[in-house]
């Protein structure tokens, strides 16, 4: 397929409104195909189709959860809608990012939340560990951040006003995500153990904040050696 195929294949999935509207969804959240479903009230026949239409022009992927491994999260494909426009995401004053163990993501996403955009952001988990992984703080340095202070602690109460961000699919399917939370299917670099694991979590993580902040995303500063 030539790459003017490809742009009119895609152009062509967007033109249907309901495709249109899971695209503008997904440009900020990661969505089971049962969370979409619920989102825009399709029966599951019709779900499947307008996902099989997307994936075929290239435009979301569909990955295993790493919590419930029978269960499956749609992705937007990285920089798909480059050139192509989505309305601009709304968003709290302040982030708080939740995963399971509050010891890798959820630290590493709110310091680059901060960092980059100037914005608030907060983490926890569901069973936080003691203490934060040695490897994410050295992560963070890398990336011009400073972890070494951070300490794990519980979710408790969602504050009111607060955009919601789960970075842990097992915290996602824990939780009862309200409407208006986002979800980013992030693998667990703790697993993987090794400094790239933890550096392709900043460089996941700073691709999907210059997604929905483009504007406020400030320049990154060379990591100090």
């Amino acid at each position: 397929m030539t790459s003017l195929e490809r742009r009119a294949a895609m152009h062509a999935a967007l033109g249907e409104p309901v495709r249109l509207a899971i695209v503008d969804d997904l440009a900020s959240s990661d969505r089971s195909p049962s969370e979409i479903g619920a989102r825009h009230r399709l029966p599951t026949n019709l779900l499947a189709h307008h996902l099989d239409v997307l994936e075929s022009a290239g435009l979301v992927v569909r990955t295993a959860s790493s919590g419930d491994g029978r269960r499956k999260y749609v992705q937007l494909v990285p920089g798909v809608l480059d050139g192509l426009h989505h309305p601009p995401v709304q968003l709290a004053d302040r982030v708080l990012f939740l995963c399971s163990r509050n010891s890798a993501r959820s630290q590493l996403a709110a310091a680059l939340w901060s960092a980059r955009t100037g914005r608030p952001a907060d983490s926890a988990g569901t069973h936080p560990a003691p203490a934060v992984h040695r490897a994410a703080v050295a992560a963070a340095r890398r990336a011009g951040l400073d972890l070494a202070a951070a300490t794990p602690k519980v979710v408790a109460r969602i504050p009111r006003g607060v955009q919601v961000v789960t970075v842990c699919d097992r915290a996602h399917e824990e939780l009862e995500p309200g409407r208006a939370w986002w979800h980013w299917s992030l693998p667990d670099p703790v697993e993987a153990g090794t400094a790239a694991a933890f550096d392709a979590t900043v460089t996941e993580l700073e691709r999907r904040i210059a997604a929905v902040q483009p504007a406020a995303v400030r320049p990154r500063e060379e990591p100090h050696t």
